[in-house]
Protein backbone atom coordinates (compact mmCIF):
# COMPACT_ATOMS: atom_id res chain seq x y z
CA UNK A 1 0.00 0.00 0.00
CA UNK A 2 0.99 3.31 -0.78
CA UNK A 3 0.23 6.76 1.20
CA UNK A 4 1.53 10.28 0.91
CA UNK A 5 0.11 12.09 4.17
CA UNK A 6 0.79 16.32 4.67
CA UNK A 7 1.54 16.57 8.06
CA UNK A 8 0.88 20.30 9.44
CA UNK A 9 3.48 20.97 12.08
CA UNK A 10 1.23 24.02 12.85
CA UNK A 11 5.02 26.44 13.22
CA UNK A 12 4.78 29.26 15.87
CA UNK A 13 0.81 28.06 16.63
CA UNK A 14 -0.08 28.80 12.87
CA UNK A 15 -1.32 26.40 10.64
CA UNK A 16 -0.13 25.96 6.93
CA UNK A 17 3.28 27.14 7.49
CA UNK A 18 5.63 24.46 7.58
CA UNK A 19 4.44 20.98 5.86
CA UNK A 20 6.48 17.06 6.68
CA UNK A 21 5.34 14.41 4.24
CA UNK A 22 5.13 10.97 5.38
CA UNK A 23 5.58 8.44 2.98
CA UNK A 24 4.28 5.01 3.58
CA UNK A 25 5.21 2.33 0.93
CA UNK A 26 5.24 -1.96 1.78
CA UNK A 27 6.28 -1.32 5.38
CA UNK A 28 8.82 1.77 4.87
CA UNK A 29 7.80 4.56 6.03
CA UNK A 30 10.35 8.00 5.20
CA UNK A 31 9.72 11.56 5.66
CA UNK A 32 10.50 15.06 3.78
CA UNK A 33 11.87 17.94 5.89
CA UNK A 34 10.89 17.15 9.28
CA UNK A 35 10.69 20.52 10.34
CA UNK A 36 12.42 22.22 12.97
CA UNK A 37 12.68 21.02 16.27
CA UNK A 38 10.48 23.49 17.97
CA UNK A 39 7.47 22.16 16.53
CA UNK A 40 8.32 18.14 17.19
CA UNK A 41 5.33 18.34 19.52
CA UNK A 42 3.05 19.04 16.99
CA UNK A 43 5.01 16.31 14.53
CA UNK A 44 4.68 13.17 16.85
CA UNK A 45 1.26 13.99 17.37
CA UNK A 46 0.55 13.86 14.15
CA UNK A 47 2.33 10.89 13.83
CA UNK A 48 0.70 8.80 16.97
CA UNK A 49 -3.38 9.95 15.47
CA UNK A 50 -1.57 7.35 12.38
CA UNK A 51 -0.32 5.04 15.55
CA UNK A 52 3.45 5.97 14.28
CA UNK A 53 5.92 6.40 16.32
CA UNK A 54 9.44 8.23 15.57
CA UNK A 55 11.01 4.79 16.21
CA UNK A 56 8.68 3.57 13.32
CA UNK A 57 10.25 5.77 10.24
CA UNK A 58 12.96 4.54 8.28
CA UNK A 59 14.49 7.51 6.37
CA UNK A 60 14.53 11.45 6.22
CA UNK A 61 14.75 13.03 3.39
CA UNK A 62 15.93 16.58 3.11
CA UNK A 63 15.49 19.29 0.49
CA UNK A 64 18.11 21.13 1.91
CA UNK A 65 19.40 21.93 5.29
CA UNK A 66 17.60 25.31 6.13
CA UNK A 67 16.25 25.02 9.82
CA UNK A 68 12.58 25.29 8.81
CA UNK A 69 13.32 21.95 6.96
CA UNK A 70 15.79 19.94 8.67
CA UNK A 71 16.43 20.95 12.41
CA UNK A 72 14.94 18.27 13.52
CA UNK A 73 16.98 15.92 12.34
CA UNK A 74 19.66 15.70 15.21
CA UNK A 75 16.90 15.58 17.69
CA UNK A 76 14.61 12.38 15.55
CA UNK A 77 18.35 10.50 15.24
CA UNK A 78 18.92 9.98 19.11
CA UNK A 79 14.99 8.80 19.85
CA UNK A 80 15.49 6.42 16.70
CA UNK A 81 19.14 5.91 16.09
CA UNK A 82 18.50 3.93 12.89
CA UNK A 83 16.98 6.58 10.57
CA UNK A 84 18.77 7.38 7.41
CA UNK A 85 19.27 10.06 6.02
CA UNK A 86 19.46 11.47 2.45
CA UNK A 87 21.62 15.24 1.82
CA UNK A 88 23.19 16.82 -0.85
CA UNK A 89 26.57 16.54 -0.65
CA UNK A 90 26.95 20.34 -0.14
CA UNK A 91 24.96 19.54 3.11
CA UNK A 92 26.36 16.87 4.60
CA UNK A 93 28.72 18.52 6.83
CA UNK A 94 26.78 21.00 8.04
CA UNK A 95 24.41 17.77 9.08
CA UNK A 96 27.20 16.40 10.99
CA UNK A 97 28.09 20.04 12.63
CA UNK A 98 25.50 22.34 12.60
CA UNK A 99 27.53 25.37 13.86
CA UNK A 100 27.99 27.34 10.83
CA UNK A 101 24.61 26.82 9.84
CA UNK A 102 23.78 27.72 13.10
CA UNK A 103 26.22 30.52 13.08
CA UNK A 104 24.51 31.86 10.13
CA UNK A 105 21.01 31.41 11.41
CA UNK A 106 21.96 33.37 14.26
CA UNK A 107 23.01 36.70 12.62
CA UNK A 108 19.95 36.15 10.51
CA UNK A 109 17.43 35.67 13.42
CA UNK A 110 19.86 37.05 16.74
CA UNK A 111 18.30 35.78 19.94
CA UNK A 112 15.29 33.99 17.90
CA UNK A 113 16.73 30.01 17.07
CA UNK A 114 15.32 28.43 20.49
CA UNK A 115 11.97 30.30 19.75
CA UNK A 116 11.39 29.59 16.06
CA UNK A 117 13.73 26.25 15.54
CA UNK A 118 14.49 24.97 18.74
CA UNK A 119 17.42 22.45 19.51
CA UNK A 120 19.68 21.65 16.36
CA UNK A 121 21.75 18.47 17.19
CA UNK A 122 24.47 16.63 15.01
CA UNK A 123 23.58 14.33 12.56
CA UNK A 124 26.41 11.18 12.92
CA UNK A 125 27.97 10.96 9.84
CA UNK A 126 26.64 6.96 9.89
CA UNK A 127 23.54 8.30 9.82
CA UNK A 128 24.19 10.22 6.58
CA UNK A 129 23.62 9.60 2.78
CA UNK A 130 24.94 11.49 0.80
CA UNK A 131 23.32 12.83 -3.09
CA UNK A 132 24.59 14.35 -5.89
CA UNK A 133 21.06 14.48 -7.96
CA UNK A 134 20.51 11.46 -10.57
CA UNK A 135 19.85 8.75 -8.22
CA UNK A 136 16.90 6.50 -7.63
CA UNK A 137 15.74 6.18 -4.29
CA UNK A 138 13.61 2.68 -3.58
CA UNK A 139 11.72 2.90 -0.37
CA UNK A 140 9.26 0.17 -0.29
CA UNK A 141 7.79 0.09 -3.62
CA UNK A 142 7.98 3.38 -4.03
CA UNK A 143 10.85 5.09 -6.68
CA UNK A 144 11.79 8.62 -5.98
CA UNK A 145 14.13 10.33 -8.80
CA UNK A 146 16.79 12.84 -6.86
CA UNK A 147 17.07 16.41 -9.25
CA UNK A 148 19.86 18.89 -7.98
CA UNK A 149 17.79 21.80 -7.97
CA UNK A 150 20.18 25.04 -6.64
CA UNK A 151 19.16 28.28 -6.59
CA UNK A 152 17.37 28.75 -2.75
CA UNK A 153 20.58 26.91 -1.57
CA UNK A 154 23.50 25.10 -3.08
CA UNK A 155 22.27 21.97 -1.23
CA UNK A 156 18.90 21.66 -2.63
CA UNK A 157 17.37 18.75 -3.98
CA UNK A 158 13.84 17.89 -5.17
CA UNK A 159 12.17 14.43 -4.88
CA UNK A 160 9.82 13.20 -7.79
CA UNK A 161 7.69 10.36 -7.00
CA UNK A 162 7.32 8.19 -9.88
CA UNK A 163 3.87 6.77 -8.55
CA UNK A 164 1.53 9.96 -8.46
CA UNK A 165 3.38 11.88 -10.47
CA UNK A 166 3.99 14.27 -7.48
CA UNK A 167 7.17 16.70 -7.67
CA UNK A 168 8.55 17.49 -3.82
CA UNK A 169 10.42 20.65 -4.45
CA UNK A 170 11.24 22.22 -0.54
CA UNK A 171 11.46 26.02 -1.74
CA UNK A 172 12.61 25.45 -5.04
CA UNK A 173 9.62 26.73 -5.97
CA UNK A 174 8.58 29.79 -3.32
CA UNK A 175 6.12 29.97 -0.95
CA UNK A 176 2.30 29.33 -1.77
CA UNK A 177 -0.35 28.23 -0.11
CA UNK A 178 -2.93 25.35 -1.38
CA UNK A 179 -5.88 27.17 -3.59
CA UNK A 180 -4.17 30.36 -3.40
CA UNK A 181 -3.40 32.82 -6.88
CA UNK A 182 -0.11 33.61 -5.48
CA UNK A 183 3.45 32.29 -5.25
CA UNK A 184 5.78 34.97 -2.93
CA UNK A 185 9.86 34.77 -3.71
CA UNK A 186 12.02 33.03 -0.93
CA UNK A 187 15.36 33.75 -1.18
CA UNK A 188 17.78 33.82 1.65
CA UNK A 189 21.25 34.58 2.04
CA UNK A 190 24.12 33.21 1.72
CA UNK A 191 24.16 31.63 -1.26
CA UNK A 192 21.44 32.12 -3.50
CA UNK A 193 22.21 31.89 -7.47
CA UNK A 194 19.40 32.89 -9.88
CA UNK A 195 21.07 31.64 -12.74
CA UNK A 196 21.04 27.75 -10.97
CA UNK A 197 17.65 28.41 -9.77
CA UNK A 198 16.09 29.25 -13.42
CA UNK A 199 18.26 26.09 -14.45
CA UNK A 200 16.35 24.47 -11.82
CA UNK A 201 13.04 25.85 -12.58
CA UNK A 202 13.80 23.75 -16.25
CA UNK A 203 14.48 20.91 -14.61
CA UNK A 204 11.09 20.51 -12.86
CA UNK A 205 9.53 21.45 -15.54
CA UNK A 206 11.00 19.52 -18.04
CA UNK A 207 10.18 16.52 -15.65
CA UNK A 208 6.23 17.77 -16.47
CA UNK A 209 5.07 16.89 -12.61
CA UNK A 210 1.38 16.25 -12.28
CA UNK A 211 1.64 18.28 -8.94
CA UNK A 212 4.13 20.32 -7.13
CA UNK A 213 4.21 20.17 -3.01
CA UNK A 214 6.05 22.85 -1.60
CA UNK A 215 7.64 23.03 2.07
CA UNK A 216 5.46 26.31 2.66
CA UNK A 217 2.71 24.93 1.77
CA UNK A 218 0.86 22.13 0.38
CA UNK A 219 -0.19 21.06 -3.30
CA UNK A 220 0.29 23.13 -6.55
CA UNK A 221 -1.90 21.58 -9.12
CA UNK A 222 -0.50 23.54 -12.15
CA UNK A 223 2.98 23.30 -12.17
CA UNK A 224 3.47 24.97 -15.56
CA UNK A 225 1.82 27.76 -14.74
CA UNK A 226 3.20 28.23 -11.10
CA UNK A 227 6.77 27.56 -12.60
CA UNK A 228 6.01 30.42 -14.84
CA UNK A 229 4.70 33.12 -12.39
CA UNK A 230 7.93 32.16 -10.05
CA UNK A 231 10.02 32.81 -12.74
CA UNK A 232 8.36 36.12 -13.05
CA UNK A 233 8.54 37.20 -9.38
CA UNK A 234 11.61 36.21 -8.45
CA UNK A 235 12.75 38.15 -11.35
CA UNK A 236 10.80 41.49 -10.49
CA UNK A 237 11.71 41.24 -6.96
CA UNK A 238 15.50 40.48 -7.99
CA UNK A 239 14.90 43.89 -10.33
CA UNK A 240 13.56 45.88 -7.45
CA UNK A 241 16.63 45.05 -4.75
CA UNK A 242 18.84 45.84 -7.45
CA UNK A 243 17.13 49.34 -7.93
CA UNK A 244 16.75 49.96 -4.39
CA UNK A 245 20.77 48.89 -3.94
CA UNK A 246 21.34 51.67 -6.59
CA UNK A 247 19.60 54.52 -4.81
CA UNK A 248 20.46 54.39 -1.27
CA UNK A 249 23.63 52.68 0.12
CA UNK A 250 21.98 52.75 3.76
CA UNK A 251 21.49 49.11 4.33
CA UNK A 252 18.33 50.11 6.68
CA UNK A 253 16.88 52.02 4.11
CA UNK A 254 16.93 49.71 1.54
CA UNK A 255 15.32 46.54 3.59
CA UNK A 256 12.56 48.77 4.81
CA UNK A 257 11.71 49.95 0.80
CA UNK A 258 12.21 46.51 -0.48
CA UNK A 259 9.88 45.42 2.52
CA UNK A 260 7.19 48.12 2.21
CA UNK A 261 7.01 47.27 -1.39
CA UNK A 262 6.58 43.12 -1.36
CA UNK A 263 4.34 43.63 1.45
CA UNK A 264 1.95 46.22 -0.14
CA UNK A 265 2.08 43.78 -3.20
CA UNK A 266 0.96 40.33 -1.34
CA UNK A 267 -1.43 42.97 0.08
CA UNK A 268 -2.76 43.57 -3.07
CA UNK A 269 -2.90 40.41 -3.96
CA UNK A 270 -4.73 38.19 -1.42
CA UNK A 271 -7.11 38.97 1.49
CA UNK A 272 -6.10 40.61 4.49
CA UNK A 273 -6.13 37.67 6.56
CA UNK A 274 -3.97 35.62 4.04
CA UNK A 275 -1.86 38.43 3.29
CA UNK A 276 -0.75 38.64 6.86
CA UNK A 277 0.12 35.39 6.92
CA UNK A 278 2.08 35.51 4.02
CA UNK A 279 4.18 38.26 5.39
CA UNK A 280 4.32 36.55 8.59
CA UNK A 281 5.98 33.23 7.08
CA UNK A 282 7.79 34.23 3.96
CA UNK A 283 10.77 36.57 5.60
CA UNK A 284 10.57 39.55 3.94
CA UNK A 285 13.77 41.23 4.96
CA UNK A 286 15.31 37.59 5.06
CA UNK A 287 14.84 37.75 1.00
CA UNK A 288 16.06 41.21 0.82
CA UNK A 289 19.13 40.28 2.34
CA UNK A 290 19.48 37.44 0.09
CA UNK A 291 18.66 39.18 -2.87
CA UNK A 292 20.89 42.19 -1.59
CA UNK A 293 23.95 40.02 -1.14
CA UNK A 294 23.33 38.17 -4.81
CA UNK A 295 23.55 42.18 -6.83
CA UNK A 296 26.46 42.86 -4.56
CA UNK A 297 28.65 39.93 -5.11
CA UNK A 298 27.58 40.56 -9.30
CA UNK A 299 28.25 43.95 -8.68
CA UNK A 300 32.20 43.26 -7.23
CA UNK A 301 32.92 40.21 -9.64
CA UNK A 302 31.70 42.79 -12.70
CA UNK A 303 34.14 45.35 -10.92
CA UNK A 304 37.14 42.88 -10.32
CA UNK A 305 36.58 41.66 -14.09
CA UNK A 306 36.87 44.75 -15.43
CA UNK A 307 39.74 45.52 -13.36
CA UNK A 308 41.64 42.23 -14.74
CA UNK A 309 40.85 43.18 -18.33
CA UNK A 310 42.54 46.69 -17.99
CA UNK A 311 45.46 45.34 -16.37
Amino acid sequence: MLSTTVLDTNWMGRARSIAAVLLESSGHRAMIDPGPASTLGTLREQLAARGISVADLNAILLTHIHLDHAGATGVLIRENPNLEVYVHKAGMLHMADPAKLLASAERLWPGQLQILFGETLPVPFANLRVLNGGETLSLGSRSLEVVYTPGHASHHVSYFDSTDGTAFVGDAAGFHIEGEPFVVPVAPPPDIDLEAWSASFDAIASRKPARLFLTHFGYSNDPAAHIAEYRKNLQRWSTLAAGILRSTQDQQAGLEAFVAAASKEIEQRLPKAEAEHYIFNCGLNITWLGLSRYHRKRAEAATTGSKARTN
